[in-house]
């Protein structure tokens, strides 16, 4: 049996029921799940591990809803374009990746998140060149210790068959579902507090076929794993379906059966009121990339709109070739200021904000264990320390000051109770070597890429 005892945070967020927030806050837990929150007076007072987090702030780790994680190895390409042709001209750089480049790049990229304070991550593969797969980003996932989504993607309609991806990046139909199959079989774990999930991805309604995205429904749900994909993310997106469906994209979801409790999209940029409408009363997911939708200008979400609805909304930092950051907090500053930008000061409050980036993502990845700080949920949290440069003045409220000031690292992140982050550092591997030789592949496609 192993204890953990935080005690003295400045504040701790536990995001529950009633959102409460505990001045001098102390957590217990036992085995990696919490058993008590509460003034430290009221918890044990011994335990394995003890951290004094007096000038920290601890909220529930972050949940990343969406990511694609090997492009860490391509930040600051295509830096003026938007999505399809930031799309076709990253492709033949991509055709490039190896299975070590998609191993190197997802630990590189976790670090990155845990950094930020997220401890559960979603992340979509949908390309498979030189022999990769997805199994190459969960070995990696897996060594770094995050609570990890991956969702096996797919594209299977190249530039011959109207399609945007080339042909050389397809793969065929029926072996996309074979190697899904296999890949639930293999890994998907359901139980409490799983650390390794399994979902569905095909990428996008202009790079796969009407008749993959009905089969990856059918096999999901007979499997019991949840579906993911992009969907109208700009307006050449909305316009892509029109032309070629006759239909917007919620209408396309919803025909193919891509609407339900067990399902998320990512963008949904140009969601109309009626799909808005239609993803809160069916519990469709929305994933909110809000850099990535600036960097491509793609537009402003409606996440507003969709936050009043009902509709389950959690944050995504996107693939590092659309962002060019994996950090997560201050995705969630991101989020809170476009919102503010689209509907004045008012737009989205800074608890808000937080509770799109911890208890929103977990109900999208369908989390009921992560999220909250409370008994009875994982030991996932993250602690910040407020900083004397960049938080000195912000004393009226330093939740507030976490989220407006300068977005912060976390000094420490812990999965389970097991601390991935401690003192500012990554624990697991030393990153050292790890950075050097992601730097070396980065060079590498960068030179392929002339």
């Amino acid at each position: 049996m192993k204890t953990l005892l935080i005690k003295n945070a400045r504040v701790l967020l536990t995001m529950d029921e009633n959102r409460r927030e505990l001045k001098d806050g102390a957590l217990y837990a036992v085995d990696g799940v919490i058993k008590a929150v509460g003034p430290a007076d009221e918890l044990p007072h011994e335990a394995d591990t003890i951290l004094d987090l007096r000038d920290h702030i601890v909220l529930p780790g972050l949940v990343n809803t969406h990511h694609h994680l090997y492009q860490s190895l391509t930040r600051t390409f295509a830096q003026d374009e938007p999505l399809f042709p930031w799309l076709q001209s990253l492709y033949p750089v991509w055709s490039h990746l190896t299975p070590d480049a998609i191993k190197v790049s997802a630990q590189v990229g976790i670090a990155e998140l845990l950094l930020s304070g997220c401890t559960t991550t979603s992340d979509h593969l949908y390309l498979f060149p030189n022999g990769s797969r997805l199994d190459d980003s969960i070995e990696g996932a897996m060594e770094m210790g995050i609570r990890f989504h991956a969702t096996r993607g797919s594209m299977s309609v190249g530039e011959s068959d109207g399609g945007l991806p080339p042909d050389s990046l397809v793969e065929n139909e029926a072996a996309i579902l074979k190697d899904s199959q296999r890949l639930i079989e293999t890994y998907h774990d359901a139980s409490e507090g799983s650390r390794l999930r399994i979902a569905l991805a095909p990428c996008s309604p202009f790079s796969v076929s009407q008749d993959l995205m009905r089969e990856s429904a059918v096999l999901a749900r007979s499997m019991g794993v949840g579906l993911h994909t992009h969907l109208a993310e700009n307006v050449e997106d909305i316009a892509f379906s029109k032309e070629k469906f006759g239909l917007t994209p919620g209408e396309y979801a919803q025909e193919l059966g891509w609407i339900g409790d067990d399902v998320w999209h990512a963008h949904c940029v140009q969601l109309n009121p009626d799909e808005i409408s239609l993803f809160a009363r069916s519990g469709t997911g929305v994933a909110h990339c809000p850099c990535s939708n600036m960097r491509l200008g793609s537009g402003i979400a409606p996440v507003r709109e969709m936050y009043d609805a009902g509709v389950k909304v959690g944050l995504g930092v996107d693939g590092s070739a659309s962002n060019d950051s994996g950090h997560l907090l201050g995705e969630a500053r991101q989020a809170m200021l476009l919102q503010r930008v689209k509907h004045g000061a008012r737009g989205m409050k800074i608890r808000e904000a937080i509770e799109v980036a911890t208890v929103g993502g977990a109900r999208v990845l369908n989390r009921d264990d992560v999220g909250i700080l409370a008994p009875g949920y994982q030991a996932d949290f993250a602690a910040f320390k407020l900083d004397p440069l960049y938080h000195s003045g912000a004393e009226l409220d330093p939740v507030a000051g976490l989220m407006l000031c300068t977005p912060a690292n976390a000094n420490y992140t812990a999965v389970g109770g097991e601390l991935l982050v401690k003192e500012g550092k990554i624990t697991r591997l030393d990153m050292r070597p790890l950075l050097q030789k992601h730097r070396n592949i980065a060079v590498d496609l960068a030179n392929k890429a002339q």
